[in-house]
């Protein structure tokens, strides 16, 4: 019995381990064809159009699943290597390319660099608009001047939210340079995105309306996965000063100049700093003039919508000034930077028969620099002085306010947001690696900060950021009516005749004989002297006449022919390459 016992316990022992061994085998298949049927979590992808890397031409687009929503849609300005060049925009081709899933744009506030390439995209691209009163104001008129019709704008107010797709966007207000400025705290599936918009802390605007700090704590709470915020101001410490203690800078220039005719240029979305300019007018007896045309057109959309007060009788026309003393007089100009078609630039080259400047006037500029404007801002300011004008600006008189955060409010918004992931936007890539150091400062971890470049997709979950696949972005040149790419034919004939000028070449050819009968080379845009234009014939006239034009196939074969024969010749003469355009005469 013993040895039957002893020999079956091994038996039985085996035998459960061969089933135990089956059942470990079968949910281990069981475990893998699980973890094969469960698809990795989706992603939250953050696509960067515009605003990063860059001042300027601000769009971003989130993307969850079929639902894009977009984030602002602004221009910038051309710079010196884009001569001809009236705006640049953002290239819109992965938005075109995705118009079905597209369920809104949301604009943060009304300046240009965030609204302004609206009138160009939305030919191109179907979506509604959502922005607040002012803002939607001023889009409204872009598009009357575009003759754009059929756009849906919605208006929304600060503390509501608006559901788009997978989104749920809430808008909080926060302190700027233009009324109607709002911060957006978007549910996405993943997580909350929290992006600042531009802003500052103000915690005595002139409309009395704060930046609401308790909501965003409360935000901040519960939990945000992303933050996005303005880096523009990051490499100024400290916070920012309140708008309303510019007034009391532009009242002791009222009464300090009370004999003398004022005129101060803004910013024409300023609409804050024109109602206290309007203010100070009524207090010290004058009339106000308003130059320029976005000033004329922002004053009264603000006024319309209720975000200006012009008390009755204090507007007058800027052609009747010449009815009113120098001191029951001031001229709200536009012209900070210096633009070249702006009234305070006409002004002072002279150009501006409404508004004659002299001995008698003192000039407020009431506006800071923007970096690249410089030279002509200050240009502008000698031309003034050399009128006999005086001059106040933001080097002698804290005449201006930024919009824009400091390190101490960009600290701030940090510390009640406690974001897990960082993405510094609105800079070039100085001020956005400095904020990134900022954030990496009050505790979130280096790893969790990115710093996005245009084209840039970044992928996020709960648990991680980071680069995804590169798509289609950049610029695009608004010139006249038409639109180019970055690569435009256009744009690279403009920078050479810039560098290098232009050479025209006309050769007039017998018809009958085909023989030449002239040639004539005209110089524009490069030190071309009557010798060397002599001498290009002649070598010019060498090259033709050593070939048989009869076996030239035509017009511009022959064309070709008068190139190759002057570039290395115009070369070694100016060693400059100009554009030649050859002009073929037959006669």
């Amino acid at each position: 019995m013993k040895n039957k016992k002893s020999g079956q316990a091994p038996a039985k022992k085996a035998l459960l381990q061969v089933k135990n061994s089956k059942k470990k085998v079968a949910l281990t298949k069981d475990k893998k064809a699980k973890s094969k049927d469960q698809k990795p979590a989706k992603a939250l992808k953050i696509r960067f159009l515009g605003g990063v890397g860059e001042i300027g031409k601000n769009m971003t687009a989130l993307e969850f699943g079929r639902d894009i929503i977009v984030i602002d849609a602004g221009l910038t300005f051309p710079g010196d290597n884009m001569p001809g060049v009236d705006l640049v925009i953002p290239d819109v081709t992965y938005l075109k390319e995705n118009l079905s899933r597209i369920k809104g744009i949301i604009i943060t506030h009304g300046h240009e660099d965030h609204i302004g390439s609206l009138p160009y995209i939305l030919k191109e691209i179907s979506a509604p608009i959502f922005g607040t009163k002012l803002t939607l104001t001023l889009i409204e008129n872009k598009l009357k001047e575009h003759r754009l019709d059929g756009v849906s704008l919605n208006c929304i107010k600060p503390s509501t939210t608006v559901k788009l797709g997978c989104f749920t966007i809430e808008f909080i207000n926060v302190n700027h340079s233009i009324a109607g400025a709002v911060a957006l705290s978007i549910t996405t599936p993943v997580g909350v995105v929290f992006h600042s918009g531009d802003f500052k802390i103000d915690y005595t605007p002139v409309n009395g309306e704060t930046m609401d700090l308790a909501r965003i704590a409360e935000i901040g709470k519960k939990g945000v996965l992303l933050l996005m915020a303005d880096s523009t101001n990051i490499e100024i410490e400290g916070v920012t000063i309140s708008e309303s203690a510019v007034k009391e800078t532009l009242d002791h220039v009222f009464s300090d100049n009370a004999k003398k005719r004022l005129i101060i240029a803004t910013f024409a979305s300023n609409v804050h700093r024109l109602q206290q300019i309007l203010d100070l007018a009524k207090k010290h007896k004058r009339k106000v003039a308003f130059s320029g045309r976005s000033m004329i057109n922002i004053a009264d959309a603000a006024s319309r919508i209720g975000e200006l007060n012009i008390p009755d009788g204090l507007i007058v026309d800027v052609e009747k000034i010449k009815n009113y003393k120098d001191n029951q007089i001031v001229i709200v100009s536009t012209g900070t930077q210096g633009e070249p078609m702006s009234a305070l630039t006409r002004m002072a080259s002279g150009e501006f028969n409404k508004v004659v400047v002299g001995k008698n006037d003192t000039v407020v500029i009431s506006a800071s620099v923007i970096p690249g404007n410089e030279k002509m801002i200050y240009g502008v300011i000698n031309n003034l002085y050399r009128l006999g004008a005086e001059v106040i600006y933001e080097s002698l008189e804290p005449i201006h306010a930024s919009g824009h955060a400091c390190q101490g409010e960009l600290k701030t918004l940090i510390s009640l947001i406690k974001p897990k992931f960082f993405i510094p936007v609105h800079g070039e890539y100085r001020h956005l690696t400095k904020h990134a150091r900022l954030a990496h400062s009050l505790g979130v971890k280096e790893t969790n900060t990115l710093i996005a470049e245009i084209g840039d997709t970044v992928e996020l979950t709960q648990r991680q950021m980071k680069r995804g696949e590169k798509i289609k972005a950049g610029s695009r040149f608004v010139d006249g009516v038409g639109i180019d790419g970055e690569d435009s034919f256009v744009l690279r004939d403009r920078r050479h005749l810039s560098e290098d000028g232009l050479v025209v070449v006309v050769v007039g050819v017998d018809e009958f004989s085909a023989e030449l009968s002239s040639v004539e080379i005209i110089g524009k845009g490069l030190v071309f002297s009557e010798e060397m234009i002599n001498d290009a014939k002649s070598h010019l006239v060498h090259v033709l006449t050593s070939i048989d034009l009869r076996k030239v196939s035509d017009e511009s074969e022959l064309a070709a022919i008068i190139r190759r024969g002057l570039k290395n010749y115009i070369f070694k003469a100016t060693k400059k390459n100009p554009m030649i355009l050859p002009v073929v005469m037959v006669v």
